[in-house]
């Protein structure tokens, strides 16, 4: 059995929160500037080269890359034969984001309850979601997730029988509704089968594969192709000024579902794809 402090887990979870909200993921960048050579509209060119620039400003001078620095979600994987000691995992982790937003000058955008609307005043709690894997390792995903997008993004459970042209429309017709909202170029987070909220969750980690990384299943990667060509072809454009480049990519995770059902789940995440890996 392996002892994990909770110090050190607060610590790093501090810092995490902090270059989340600062730095762009290589692969993000790298898919914005590929981006720029496919979109053949002069504004949606201007959009994502000030988009490029902003990033830049935001790693160079350590200022957050958006305002709305976001909820923090975190995804942790916890190893069966590792032990916390000193505290419980989500207060450590908590402490580390409460910390990580204060130290960082990150906006505080929680609120305590949701018709109260009162502000908790240090960005926590964090949406927190722990699965237990073999070995004795401690992996944590930090993904400051902004209102923007998430306001955007939808559950649903359709008939077995919609199939993917179903799932398809579904995608289609939220990105098109979705407009200038979530900020695009965007990422598609799409969560297929399981229940509802497993669908939920399954759309929230696919926005966290690298840009354009495709499914190891051969079902799903044929779908995030497919996909992506219809979101593109919305003409929703960056920014929503029209354009080709409305997605970055689409990417898809799957899971068994019931015989009666198929629920799906739709995330979508601002250009600002945010977030950060912590491995102790």
């Amino acid at each position: 059995m392996r002892s994990i402090p909770a110090g050190e887990i607060t610590e790093r979870v501090k810092k995490a929160c902090i270059e989340a909200c600062y730095e762009l993921p290589d692969d993000v960048l790298a898919a914005l500037k590929d981006s720029w050579n496919i979109e053949e509209s002069p504004a949606g060119k201007t959009v994502i080269d000030e988009i490029v620039e902003n990033a830049e400003i935001a790693r160079k001078e350590h200022v957050p890359i958006c305002q709305d620095t976001g909820l923090t979600l975190v995804f942790v994987e916890l190893g069966q034969d590792a032990h916390i000691t000193g505290a419980c995992i989500y207060d450590a982790i908590n402490e580390g984001v409460r910390q990580g937003y204060e130290e960082g000058y990150l906006r505080k955008s929680i609120v305590r309850h949701p018709l109260d609307r009162v502000n908790t005043g240090d960005n926590t709690p964090a949406v927190i979601h722990v699965e237990i894997v073999p070995g004795d390792g401690l992996r944590i995903t930090i993904a400051p997730k902004g209102g923007g997008s998430e306001n955007m993004s939808i559950a649903r459970v359709l008939n077995p029988s919609d199939g993917f042209d179903g799932v398809k429309r579904l995608v289609v017709e939220t990105v098109k509704n979705a407009g200038p909202n979530p900020c695009p170029p965007i990422i598609v987070g799409v969560g297929l089968g399981g229940t509802i909220e497993k669908a939920a969750i399954l759309s929230k980690k696919a926005i966290l594969r690298k840009v354009g990384e495709r499914s190891s299943n051969p079902v799903d990667a044929k779908i995030e192709r497919d996909l992506l060509i219809a979101v593109n072809n919305t003409g929703v454009g960056p920014s929503g000024y029209g354009g080709r480049v409305t997605a970055l990519a689409v990417h898809v995770e799957s899971w068994p579902c019931h015989i009666a059902s198929l629920p799906v789940a739709i995330t979508l995440q601002c250009h600002a794809a945010r977030h950060k890996e912590v491995v102790i």
